[in-house]
């Protein structure tokens, strides 16, 4: 999950599985998996960086031993 703000400055989390593509024209366009689209402040390089590093701390977690 990564927080984003919309333009209107209210700050949601998102389901980064969820999104299909993101578009800078002129504002950032998330489009999802089900067709929703999202208006955010943030730039496309910058939920590339988010989407990042929840993955990397997601995946750095590891498997349990029992």
């Amino acid at each position: 999950m990564i927080n984003l703000t919309k333009l209107s400055g209210v700050e949601i989390t998102l389901n980064c599985d969820l999104i299909e593509t993101v578009e800078e024209v002129p504002e950032t366009v998330i489009t999802l998996s089900n067709g929703k689209k999202i208006l955010v402040k943030e730039s496309r390089q910058e939920i590339i960086n988010l989407v990042k590093c929840y993955k990397k701390e997601l995946y750095s977690v590891g498997i349990p031993k029992l």
